[in-house]
This record gives C-alpha cells, sequence and structure tokens, in this order.
C-alpha cells in the first residue's frame, strides 16, 4: 500500500498523520511517499519520521519527492493521498491577506475560511489542486485525496465538481466540539458515552444534538449555563452567543467564527473586540510563534531523541483502515450535498455531514433540514464559497469582487467601490501566486 502526504512540510501535521498510521498494524508496513517543494522542511519531515518508524519496529518504508518535476512519482500508484498544503506559506501571502485588507479597515483573526483571507487562500490554491487532480488522473486514479487544506467547503467543493478524483474533506473541529462545550460550562462529566449529531459545513456545523448516555437531552441545562459563561472572561464567547441568538452551538472556536459572519468585528464598535475577547491578527501571530516553536523543538529532537507517538484524533488513518478491513468507522466528513443530504441547503454546496466509511468507500448519511436560522447562517457562507469557486473555475475578476461583496464580514464594514479596490490590489501583491483574472 503507498500513502503520498502532500505538503510534507508541514512537520508537525505530517508527524501526526503519518505517525497515527505507524501506529495502526494494517498501514504501518506502507510506503509513504513525502512530498513537498521546499527540500529544507521536506528533509526535517524525513528525519522525525524516519525516526518515529524506527521507535515504532521499522515497519514500512519512507520515501521522499522534492519539486513539481518529481510530483507524478510521487503520487504514483498511490492508494490515499493526503493534503496539507498551503501555497504562498506565512510569508509573503498569509502577511498579504491581512495588511492589505488592514489598510482599509478590514481586520481579520484567522483569514483562512471565509472572509477576503479565505477567498483569497483558495484563488492561489485552487489552481495547485487542479494540477494534483490532473497527476492524479493519470497515475493514480482511483486514490482518494483526503484534504486537510483551507479553506476546506471551497477546495473540497472544487476538488468534487470540477475533477474526477475521490475526496473527502476532513477537520478536526467536529471531534472537539461537543468537549469544548461541556468542559467551557463545567459539565465535562457528561461527556463520557454522550450522543451528538452535528451538520452544517466546515467550521460552522451545528451540534444539531447532544444527550448524555441515558438519552437526556442536555441542551437545557447548557442554556441555563450561557448567561453567567458570557458574563465571565472566557475565551468562546461568540459560540455561546451562538446558542443564545440562533439556539445551537457551533464546531468550529470563536476566533474563526468571530470574522464569518457581520456582528462581532466591527470597527464603528471596537468596545465588541474586549467585549467577547476576539484576538485580532490572531493567525499571523500563531504563524510566527509555530515557526520559532518549530526551530526549538526541532533542534531538541536531533538532541534528545522522537517521543513515543500515541495516535491522535485525526480521522485519515482510521478512514484508510476502514476502507482496507471493511470495519466500518464513523466521521464527519466534507463531501458534496448531492442528493439534498442537508435538504434547505443548495445541492453544490459542500457540507459537513456524518459519514460511514467501509470497504467501499465513503458514504454521506441524510441529515434532512437544518433548523431554518442555522441553514440561514449557512447560506451566508455557502454564497461566498460558490463564488470564490466560480471564479476559480471561470478566471471571471467579477466573481472575485461578488464573493467579497457578499462575504458578511466584509461587507458590513466597507463600501462596494472600496471592495473592489482592495481585490484589485490584492491581487497584485499576490503576483505570481494568483492565475490572471479577464
Amino acid at each position: 500500500m503507498k500513502i503520498t502526504f502532500m505538503g510534507a512540510g508541514s512537520t508537525v501535521f505530517a508527524r501526526n498523520v503519518i505517525g497515527d498510521c505507524m501506529c495502526s498494524e494494517v498501514l504501518r508496513d506502507s510506503i509513504f511517499s513525502l512530498y513537498d517543494i521546499d527540500a529544507e522542511r521536506l528533509q526535517e519531515s524525513r528525519v522525525i519520521l524516519e525516526a518515529m518508524r524506527e521507535q515504532k519496529g521499522g515497519y514500512g518504508k519512507i520515501e521522499c519527492y522534492c519539486g513539481i518535476e518529481n510530483r507524478k512519482d510521487a503520487l504514483r500508484d498511490a492508494n490515499f493521498v493526503i493534503n496539507a498544503i498551503q501555497v504562498g506559506l506565512y510569508d509573503p501571502c498569509t502577511i498579504i491577506d491581512f495588511e492589505v485588507p488592514k489598510k482599509y479597515g478590514l481586520q481579520q483573526t484567522i483569514g483562512d475560511t471565509l472572509g477576503i483571507g479565505g477567498i483569497m487562500r483558495a484563488l492561489r490554491t485552487i489552481p495547485v489542486l487542479k494540477d494534483f487532480a490532473d497527476d492524479m488522473a493519470e497515475v493514480c486514479p482511483d486514490a482518494l485525496f483526503l484534504n486537510y487544506t483551507n479553506p476546506m467547503a471551497m477546495l473540497t467543493g472544487y476538488m468534487l465538481r470540477y475533477t474526477p478524483i475521490k475526496t473527502i474533506g476532513l477537520c478536526h473541529s467536529v471531534q472537539v466540539c461537543a468537549k469544548s462545550l461541556l468542559e467551557g460550562l463545567g459539565m465535562a462529566d457528561k461527556l463520557d458515552d454522550h450522543k451528538e449529531l452535528i451538520a452544517g459545513i466546515n467550521h460552522m456545523a451545528w451540534l444539531l444534538e447532544i444527550k448524555d448516555k441515558e438519552g437526556n437531552d442536555l441542551y437545557p441545562e447548557i442554556k441555563t449555563k450561557v448567561d453567567d459563561y458570557l458574563a465571565g472572561n472566557g475565551g468562546n464567547k461568540v459560540r455561546m452567543e451562538y446558542i443564545k441568538n440562533f439556539g445551537y452551538y457551533c464546531t468550529e472556536s470563536s476566533e474563526h467564527n468571530a470574522e464569518y459572519n457581520s456582528f462581532y468585528i466591527k470597527s464603528k464598535y471596537p468596545e465588541l473586540i474586549e467585549k467577547y475577547n476576539i484576538p485580532i491578527d490572531e493567525y499571523p501571530r500563531r504563524c510566527v510563534n509555530q515557526i520559532n516553536s518549530w526551530k526549538d523543538e526541532y533542534k531538541s529532537i536531533l538532541e534528545n531523541g522522537i517521543k513515543n507517538h500515541t495516535r491522535s484524533i485525526e480521522y485519515a488513518s482510521h478512514i484508510m483502515e476502514a476502507i482496507v478491513t471493511n470495519n466500518p468507522y464513523e466521521i464527519g466528513g466534507n463531501v458534496l450535498n448531492s442528493g439534498h443530504l442537508i435538504t434547505n441547503l443548495p445541492e453544490d454546496a459542500c457540507v459537513e455531514v456524518p459519514c460511514l466509511v467501509n470497504g467501499s468507500g465513503i458514504h454521506p448519511c441524510h441529515v434532512g433540514a437544518l433548523p431554518v436560522q442555522c441553514a440561514a447562517m449557512n447560506m451566508t457562507n455557502i454564497n461566498v464559497q460558490l463564488l470564490t469557486i466560480e471564479a476559480a473555475v471561470t478566471g471571471k475578476k467579477e466573481h472575485i469582487y461578488q464573493a467579497a461583496m457578499l462575504d458578511p464580514h466584509t461587507a458590513s464594514e466597507l463600501d462596494i467601490d472600496t471592495i473592489k479596490k482592495m481585490v484589485d490590489e490584492l491581487i497584485e501583491a499576490h503576483g505570481d501566486y494568483l492565475p490572471t483574472y479577464h
């Protein structure tokens, strides 16, 4: 079996996912094919993964491929392809995504999923995914593409609509959703054998049901605790406000969700930033901290050896294991809304729903209709996602303008002419990281 990891220079994530595979008796004898365009980062990953492989008993084999000219060889005959690329990295592209909008008065927290940052990230990543898909169609047409790269819904939606490659989008926010809620409200004792139903879109999938092991609905108790939480200094206030105003909790963090709507980041009301503990420019800070901490961690690993890896919460290894063994496994996956899995969202949307995985692949589950207010919130994000994909496919700049104009946060802060000027400046600043639009 061959498992290819695209973007293997993302060493920490490659260590987690490939390390998970090395923890599996079913997967550990695989060929682990590592691909990146950065030779130095690829070598760092190789050193760590080779050490981990030896620690786990020396099973399998690691191969490394660097550069576009070697990409097909990295993919050739792969059974599974894991995608974790970041086109343009922190420097220069993430810096551009934050600094240019800031000139126009537009503040962001994360900028990787929606908003103008998410739009630009998708536009520079989709052309690369098209190249991946073309290569896979030639050298591993039956492989399953496991996408971890953001913006999840835009990239996975593109792959499923416009390429022949079998694709599933994966995000760990589903696995930790109930935990973050119950622990935050002092209800961690309810986590044991709890039951839940989560559906919606990536980073805004709704915790529609949460029950304790006896089957009792936990939402009534949860709702009695929300006001006290909001009166305190907790960092998860946006999602708690969702419970208060929309009736349900959602999957991704409050720093993410603060920029997915028009409610919380408003230059006219700067006091909201403090009230809701919203960390403006959070993602650039994380990038700088991660770059610096990785240097220290890598030095420590070289001096002291690697710590034993235990299987993480990531879905990838469990999906591969379920397909190889035909032992069923349930995930929360990002798939096309074909056949209206969620009946009040469009079929072209990429939705996040429960999926059963077995020897014949990924089987998304029918959910039905979301509560109307939850579907309405999702649609404000889906509009941007669909228009961004349209811009990438058609090459029409007007669709980039329209995506930005319909983005809830951008539209709440800027007028149409300013939005267009900002988009034009972003396109120019990204240079060769973007194709030419007409």
